[in-house]
């Protein structure tokens, strides 16, 4: 795995996963050259974000009664070694840090052969749905954020 800013060690932060989905390259996410688009992990990192916050009780709906929402705030992804049309992935995501309105997710995605195809991480702002303005997270949800930071970190 190449050098990332957001991962000090790499050995550690590869054992802190322990959520992962599976998905398939569609021919539909392939550019003319057969390797996957660049914009399509954003959409695998989305689909594991959703599943691993269900997984934890923490998945907001959109009408969720708090009346806040988690819009993503930022995201990177980092591209380790090619993708191609029918490669069968592993997403895996973790909760890195948990603050007071926000948190940052990390996501590693890797081939049949468990190589690093892709790294990334992203921010997520909880914001009041009416005003947009960043809001403390709820109390219960920030609680599970914080227990899967404890897992992350072994």
């Amino acid at each position: 795995m190449k050098k990332v800013s957001y991962v000090e060690d790499p050995e550690k932060w590869l054992e802190g996963f322990t959520f992962s989905v599976r998905t398939k390259v569609r021919f539909s996410e392939t550019d003319l050259f057969g390797h996957m688009n660049n914009t399509v992990p954003f959409i695998y990192f989305e689909e594991a974000r959703i599943e691993f916050l269900k997984s934890i009780d923490a998945f907001q709906k959109e009408s969720d009664p708090s009346g806040t929402i988690p819009v993503a705030a930022d995201l990177q992804c980092d591209y380790h070694k090619q993708v191609y049309f029918d490669d069968v992935l592993s997403v895996a995501v973790k909760i890195h840090y948990v603050g007071n309105t926000s948190y940052d997710l990390h996501y590693l995605v890797t081939n049949e052969e468990g190589a690093v195809c892709l790294t990334g991480r992203g921010r997520i702002v909880q914001i009041d749905a009416e005003s947009g303005k960043p809001i403390s997270i709820p109390r219960e949800i920030k609680r599970a954020y914080e227990d899967q930071v404890s897992v992350a970190k072994g």
